[in-house]
């Protein structure tokens, strides 16, 4: 819940002050697909998950999340699903790799360790820090998480910064191999 810096402004002679409580409770994680399909309009699901501090609880998303995220992705986009995912552990987690082996609409694609320029969903996390969350102290989880949920909403209608996530990691659609010339 700490503010995200970005350039501001003050009157000459006077600094701006930001106070905030750091002492947060709970934690917050969010889980985004950016979704594209060709001749299409490109998409973006996301789901946020809340924690308390209890204890036992998980912190973040577990292997089961992530199931039922891209079960949800399939039934939106009505077709099979081939996702392109980080090194994160529960990404790679053996149950996970297990379920997608038994279900034949989901390939996973490995993208290799530390390459975030190949991740569009980077992009969206720049988009939504340069935009919505820059400079801005929230109040509490609620407040950060309708501010997240407004910023990626704004981002979802704008199919075209979607678009740039892509054309930004250099990676394209076209599943052809281009004929040699003769």
């Amino acid at each position: 819940m700490t503010s995200h810096r970005a350039r501001t402004w003050a009157p000459r002679g006077s600094t701006p002050v930001v106070r905030f409580n750091g002492a947060s409770r709970g934690r917050i994680s969010m889980a985004t697909l950016v979704c594209f399909k060709a001749s299409e309009r490109s998409r973006l699901i996301y789901r946020p998950r809340i924690q308390g501090h209890r204890r036992g609880a998980h912190r973040g998303f577990t292997w089961q999340d992530y199931r039922d995220l891209l079960v949800r992705a399939r039934l939106q986009l009505g077709g099979p699903v081939v996702v392109i995912w980080d090194n994160l552990n529960v990404h790679r987690c053996s149950r996970f790799r297990e379920y997608a082996a038994e279900h034949d609409w989901l390939t996973i694609v490995q993208l290799p360790s530390y390459a975030p320029d190949l991740d569009p969903v980077e992009g969206i996390w720049s988009l939504l820090r340069c935009s919505t969350t820059a400079n801005v102290v929230f109040t509490d989880r609620d407040h950060l998480v309708a501010s997240v949920r407004s910023g990626l909403r704004q981002i979802q209608r704008k199919s075209h910064l979607v678009d740039g996530c892509l054309a930004e990691t250099g990676l394209s659609l076209n599943t052809t191999t281009p004929r040699k010339a003769q």
